[in-house]
């Protein structure tokens, strides 16, 4: 059978026609699918850029939380316990202070004096419990909180005393020390419901810290 050049022709046309567009819609379809793949690789990707962000954050902040309570700790209780040693108060910045109901220390030479007299006072003296919480203030600043429990011997009886620590600790370093006894913050002219009771209170622990300074010699260090 003879098929005529027309028809010939318009079968022709026809069949690259319809191939063209199964080609067309084929790499649509395909075009489609690398616009999807790539949108979803670059999604997943900024999700794991954001994960990772958040986790680096988070590792910073706890080798940041590691540093400062558990690099610090381990002195305090060295302090407390009658055996401290010059390099225990490497953890507190030159200006420093410490307070207690007994005594107001300034400057790491008094802080010496202070903790350097327990041995002198007491046959023994030690932290026996405790619970750390550190609390962030602002980039580079934390307050850390020890609630403890302080045993010491004096005169052959036994005191113990439940207290409140409070560190304020800037770029790692100690900057102000407070020790709260029955977690009672300490008498001054700001705590203290008459102004010159706390006024007295606070000459007063200055003039024993005075005393106990000159007795150890001024904050130096123990030879042996």
């Amino acid at each position: 059978m003879r098929i005529s050049s027309s028809v010939a022709s318009s079968s022709s046309a026809y069949f690259l026609k319809a191939s063209y567009s199964h080609c067309f819609r084929k790499q649509f379809r395909a075009s489609l699918a690398t616009n999807k793949t790539s949108d979803q690789s670059t999604m997943e990707k900024h999700s794991q850029d954001q994960i990772d962000e958040v986790c680096s954050k988070e590792a910073c902040d706890f080798k940041s939380r590691k540093h400062n309570s558990d690099a610090i700790i381990p002195h305090i209780l060295h302090l407390y316990g009658s055996c401290a040693t010059p390099q225990d108060f490497e953890i507190y910045a030159h200006n420093a202070s410490f307070e207690d109901p007994l005594m107001c220390a300034n400057g790491m030479k008094q802080i010496k004096s202070a903790f350097y007299s327990l041995s002198k006072v007491f046959s023994e003296s030690r932290i026996v419990e405790y619970s750390i919480k550190e609390n962030v203030i602002s980039p580079g600043k934390q307050e850390i909180l020890i609630d403890n429990k302080q045993h010491y011997k004096f005169l052959g009886k036994e005191i113990d005393i439940i207290s409140l620590i409070k560190l304020h600790v800037v770029d790692g370093k100690v900057v102000r020390h407070e020790d709260w006894w029955d977690k009672k913050p300490i008498w001054n002219r700001e705590t203290s419901k008459l102004p010159l009771v706390g006024r007295i209170a606070e000459v007063t622990r200055k003039g024993s810290m005075l005393a106990t300074h000159a007795i150890m010699r001024f904050g130096k260090d123990p030879t042996n």
